[in-house]
């Protein structure tokens, strides 16, 4: 099909533009586009060299990942990669926008490849669970050399055209004109009567693994650090490997069998569910391309604590100029130089310049007065948890922002709609829930109140983008969707240490299932009396016939806060963030068991795994059945970017699916017989369970 690949020819050179909108991705009628085109230019006697381009907004950014799931027709692109060694011509890849995966593995095969400055390549496909299967495991090593190359594969993070460059990867950035570019530099091939650059060789490998053993075990380690129990990048450097000792053909035929294996995992599919599901978040039924975004070029946080500096950091980050607001002088210097150590932390890490920390400190101003706020397109407020205090601050912003301004709360579990009843325009009113650290932290939790109107809450969608997070539409509820659903698993973590089980057992299981922390060290980190003011706050709405947190409380009332104190569920030395278990802590539990009359024994890791997640998973089907969430994907996208649930097991409710819902709902059906009401099961969950349905589809 050579529609999709348009033909053109200047002087001795054949363009082949590729045109598949929005993004190319190497689909079957663009495969066989390239092959009939590069075809086409062998045999024309007019044409000397080809350049292979991309229309619009990017060169092939990638594979179809809708194929995947789909028999592969031919041609494969490793086919289509692999023929273009036989081309006697050189070709010439132009790159823009971004050649990732099989974008990247298209221009291996290419003799050559010249790169608009802006644009990025890399080789992602170790985040989807799987790895590069055109030969770019074979192919990239020797044309980047294996340090570089093992980055790439091992790694999926994408680069930039300059370091791309540096690698070898681009023999010239092209300024201006990207097709103008790549004709001149094929006519400059063949003024000099370069030979071409055939990745596939040398043919007989290049080198015994032993020889590189400093550089595998490198990458080895960083893939059980920053992926510990995903499988793909660690089989992709046995693919790797393959090019070291085996020759070209014998490599690729090993890659193809172990590719196959690896697409058809379990971990690949949660992959391939939590990329779908990170783009179907920004899709809300009611807010369509007809519902446009307010436009947001100023910006302000009322108060510069640690969240509000956080989200100021954010923002400036984005570009936009943001007035920070707080109630004296005094709480206003000291948040605008705690901004500044911000900023001094990323410069020390490498991730800024002195230049970038002035240019972003310039569009950060600070005021004491409100009458500030009056030319200011969006307002988020990030004071003290306190619905009284909140409500005071939007009855301010009501006469003090502009008309159409959004105010926008940053709360973790209030009621929005009787924060936005402060205000005469609840419809400007939107929820921004940000995670701590706000300004590293992927998720942003809009929130949408009783009377938002459809243009606030696409105008936060857009802050999320504008600002690099991933943001996922919560309803009004106590604790929305993202702190309801992992209230449940931090509950039974806590009963379950009062019951017998101590913390580090507790903590040791949830991580063997991949979370990067265990409940408890995420308690002590983010601070115990968070969540003890939060309990104490909604005292009077307790129901008495629901087991309480009793131990949770102690550790609070003894002043075990977490790591700010030296101890909590964990003890600290000075200046070490590294938890050591705490005799006390068993005696606290011991105490407070006995109190409560609670029987303690020995608790198996299946029982810790099965309470923790299990209780999750039912609370994330109640919020999935009263319409708190849009879709069951959405809970799994906040886990997530919010609490870094392993991405290779999908989220919860993928989890719950995959475990099996009859088996699932028969265990919580147990754990109410014994645990009491806390344990309801949810009828979504009783309905399905019986339906042998699934939450994700």
């Amino acid at each position: 099909m050579t529609n999709v690949v348009g033909y053109e020819v200047e002087g001795r050179v054949a363009v082949l533009t590729i045109d598949n909108p929005p993004v190319n991705a190497l689909g079957i009628a663009v495969r066989e586009g390239i092959v009939a085109r590069v075809d086409q230019a062998a045999a024309d006697d007019n044409v000397d060299a080809v350049v292979l381009i991309g229309a619009g907004r990017t060169f092939p950014a990638g594979a179809d990942i809708r194929e995947f799931d789909r028999p592969t027709k031919e041609p494969h692109l490793l086919a289509v990669v692999d023929h273009l060694d036989s081309i006697e011509k050189p070709v010439v890849a132009a790159i823009h926008g971004t050649a990732l995966g099989g974008g990247l593995e298209l221009t291996l095969g290419c003799h050559f490849r010249v790169a608009a400055p802006s644009a990025r390549m890399g080789t992602p496909e170790v985040n989807l669970g799987i790895f590069p299967g055109a030969a770019g495991t074979q192919r990239l090593p020797r044309v980047a050399g294996l340090d570089h190359a093992l980055e790439l594969i091992v790694l999926g993070k994408p680069i930039g055209a300059a370091t791309a460059k540096d690698y070898g990867i681009v023999d010239e950035i092209v300024d201006g004109d990207l097709r103008a570019g790549a004709v001149a530099f094929a006519e400059k091939v063949l003024a000099e009567n370069r030979p071409r650059n055939i990745s596939s060789e040398p043919r007989e490998g290049i080198g015994a693994p032993e020889a590189f053993a400093e550089t595998i075990e490198k990458y080895r380690d960083l893939a059980n650090r920053r992926m510990r129990g995903q499988d793909s990048p660690h089989i992709a450097i046995e693919s790797v490997l393959d090019g070291l000792r085996m020759p070209y053909d014998e490599a690729v035929a090993a890659d193809r069998k172990r590719f196959e294996v690896c697409k058809n995992s379990d971990q690949s599919k949660a992959l391939r569910y939590a990329f779908f599901a990170e783009r179907e978040a920004g899709k809300i039924p009611d807010i369509g391309k007809d519902v446009t975004p307010r436009v947001v070029e100023t910006a302000a946080v009322i108060g510069a604590g640690t969240m509000g500096r956080g989200i100021v950091v954010s923002l400036a980050d984005a570009g936009l100029p943001v007035k920070v607001i707080e109630a004296t002088k005094d709480l206003l210097d000291a948040g605008l130089a705690e901004i500044g150590k911000l900023y001094d932390g990323m410069i020390k890490r490498g991730r800024l310049d002195e230049a970038g920390k002035a240019e972003r400190m310039a569009r950060i101003t600070g005021d004491t007065d409100y009458g500030a706020l009056s030319d200011t397109d969006m307002v988020i407020e990030a004071a003290f948890e306190d619905l009284d205090v909140k409500k005071e601050i939007f009855a301010k912003l009501d006469s003090a922002a502009k008309p159409g301004a959004i105010l926008a709360t940053n709360t973790s579990y209030m009621d929005i709609d009787a924060i936005a009843a402060a205000t005469s325009r609840p419809a400007d009113v939107i929820g921004l829930h940000y995670f701590v650290p706000a300004h590293a932290m992927r998720l942003l939790e809009v929130v949408r109140g009783e009377k938002s109107a459809p243009d606030a809450i696409a105008t936060g969608m857009a802050l999320a983008k504008k600002t690099g997070k991933t943001a996922v539409l919560a309803r009004v509820c106590h604790g929305f969707i993202a702190n309801r659903s992992r209230l449940p698993l931090v509950r039974e973590a806590t009963f379950l240490v009062e019951e017998g089980a101590s913390p580090e057992q507790v903590d040791r299981v949830l991580t063997e299932w991949g979370m990067p922390m265990g409940p408890l060290a995420v308690s002590d980190l983010s601070g115990l009396d968070v969540s003890w003011r939060m309990r104490r706050s909604l005292a009077d709405r307790h129901d008495p016939d629901e087991r309480y947190m009793h131990l949770a409380d102690r550790m609070c009332e003894l002043g075990r806060f977490g790591q700010k104190a030296g101890r909590g569920w964990y003890v600290y030395e000075e200046g070490n963030r590294r938890p050591v278990p705490d005799p006390e802590t068993e005696a606290i539990a011991i105490e407070v068991a006995k109190e409560q009359g609670t029987e303690r024994r020995d608790i198996s890791d299946d029982e810790i795994r099965e309470r923790c997640l299990y209780a999750a998973i039912n609370e994330g089907a109640k919020i999935l059945d009263e319409g708190i969430a849009l879709r069951a994907s959405d809970i799994d996208v906040m886990w997530l970017s919010g609490f870094g649930y392993p991405r290779w097991r999908g989220g919860i409710m993928f989890s719950a699916d995959e475990i099996g819902l009859k088996h699932i709902h028969d265990r919580v059906q147990a754990f109410h017989a014994q645990h009491g009401k806390l344990w309801a099961p949810s009828p979504l969950l009783a309905r399905l369970a019986e339906e042998g349905g699934r939450f994700t589809g």
